[in-house]
């Protein structure tokens, strides 16, 4: 059932882009809940500046988040080699 799973193009696209992924996921739940719970008193522009403040925020989550990936990706070895 995994193997079917994976062969699943959209999947497939988020094994290959996690990032990007996760900022799209991350994106649609927080409009998701910001149209939840959105006021009656909010213009349409108001409502879209929200909305693109809500994605800009979940790509700076996504990338701060990165930050412990890099962290992974050094070798032990470059941490012995300094005194």
């Amino acid at each position: 059932m995994l193997n079917a799973l994976m062969q699943f193009a959209p999947v497939k696209w988020a094994l290959r882009h996690p990032r990007l992924s996760a900022w799209i996921a991350l994106s649609v739940g927080f409009n998701v809940l910001l149209l939840i719970e959105v006021d009656d008193a909010v213009t349409p522009p108001q409502l879209i500046a929200l909305m693109v403040a809500c994605v800009l925020v979940a790509g700076v989550c996504i990338w701060i988040v990165s930050w412990e990936d890099d962290d992974d990706s050094e070798s032990p070895d470059s941490a012995a080699e300094e005194p």
